[in-house]
């Protein structure tokens, strides 16, 4: 049993997010863990279909995959069942979440409720972000204290009864065929780090996990090399006329303009955290071949979703750009990257429409380059985003002139 746990019932995991990722990562890991799983979710109907069925299979497609039957959990309507889902909370021994950074904001409450009601001497709830972004925890643990505070629970009753630790979650998850079930087909390949300090040395068991004395390098290099360049492949696939990832992939064209994204992250994680050039180089090769997939159906839609929050001023294309930038080496590439980015006009992604609607604005170029990208006048690549946004909006202009 883990250290987390008590001698008196199993270890129980409550993960917020039981869609593919939930379903195929996440979850499947805490259970082959042994774990009691709740799932909790806001999506009735997967709710209900999780509730009627006692099991479901993750598919590893590609070299070396093999399939996971996953069983023993109970799910529980978020939205609906709120004080079922505390009570779940204040038993568990891990809280996990795969619902997107900007929905953190939304589940934290009911966690600041969970951890309310944890009974006086048990052991610390241990809260995990398992999103794609830098330090996730951190912006769940401010909204889950901001929560505790407003319901009269101190910063050190929440200390004594909860820990948070950041993570680092790597494993491709395409959307999946119509019809499929709950059945989650997945590449073989995953990576879960979290930080070990919170713990305090007492880490719980959890087979497939690296636990990391410090995460900060960990996650920019996952985060600049395989969302960079998952993105990366997905912008430039689309405007190419692409649908699946593999295929943007395996265009010689389109693969070049990825590779020259990469070496320009190499060259920022190299230069910033030391790695050794051909160790980063290795792994981008591996990378690039898990891109290469052809038994994932992942389409450039929907890994180049969300492109707003892609072009923000912390993630993966202009975060490293910057970076470089400000140390006086290239972006050239990334640059070009953000440029695909910004043609993204997907009609059933409201962040695409919400974004395109930016560039037909009547807002000064230079005012949306600073709202997508947080890069004001002082910064230098400031100017070549603006350049990015003007070529974008004439581009815009010219389409719709012919139409």
């Amino acid at each position: 049993m883990s250290s987390q746990g008590t001698s008196a019932q199993a270890k129980s995991a409550v993960h917020f997010g039981a869609g593919n990722i939930g379903r195929g990562f996440v979850g499947l890991l805490l259970h082959e863990a042994g774990y009691d799983l709740v799932f909790a979710d806001v999506a009735a109907p997967l709710i209900d279909a999780l509730q009627a069925t006692p099991s479901y299979t993750v598919h590893e497609v590609g070299e070396g995959g093999r399939d996971h039957v996953v069983d023993r959990y109970a799910a529980v309507n978020s939205a609906t069942d709120e004080a079922e889902l505390v009570e779940r909370i204040a038993r568990a021994d891990i809280v996990t979440t795969a619902v997107g950074p900007n929905i953190l904001k939304f589940v934290a409450p009911v966690i600041a409720r969970g951890i309310a009601a944890r009974p006086e001497g048990a052991p610390r709830l241990a809260v995990l972000a398992c999103e794609n972004a830098i330090n996730a925890t951190d912006l769940l643990e401010a909204e889950v204290r901001a929560a505790a505070r407003a319901a009269g629970l101190a910063d050190e009753d929440v200390d004594a009864k909860a820990l948070f630790a950041n993570t680092a979650v790597d494993r491709i998850v395409p959307a999946q065929a119509p019809g499929g079930g709950l059945d989650v087909r997945v590449e073989p390949y995953f990576e879960w780090a979290i930080e070990r300090g919170p713990f305090g040395g007492d880490v719980p068991e959890i087979p497939g996990v690296t636990w990391v004395d410090s995460l900060g390098p960990y996650i920019e290099r996952k985060l600049f090399t395989v969302n960079t360049g998952h993105a990366s492949a997905a912008y430039f696939g689309r405007a190419a006329g692409k649908e699946k990832i593999a295929e943007a992939i395996a265009d010689p064209e389109i693969r070049a303009k990825v590779e020259a994204v990469l070496a320009e992250t190499k060259a920022l994680l190299v230069a910033k955290y030391g790695f050794a050039p051909d160790e980063q180089e290795g792994y981008i090769r591996k990378i690039l071949g898990r891109f290469a997939n052809a038994e994932l159906p992942d389409t450039v839609d929907r890994v180049g979703r969300a492109p707003v929050r892609k072009l923000s001023r912390h993630e993966r294309f202009v975060g490293p750009a910057a970076e470089l930038a400000e140390r006086g080496l290239a972006a050239d590439a990334l640059l070009e990257a953000m440029g695909a980015a910004l043609r993204f006009d997907a009609a059933d992604d409201d962040e695409a429409q919400r974004l395109q609607a930016m560039l037909a604005g009547d807002g000064a170029d230079a005012a949306v380059a600073e709202e997508l990208t947080g890069l004001g006048p002082g910064h230098p690549l400031h100017g070549a985003v603006v350049g990015l946004v003007s070529r974008a909006r004439a581009r815009e202009s010219s389409a719709g002139t012919t139409r």
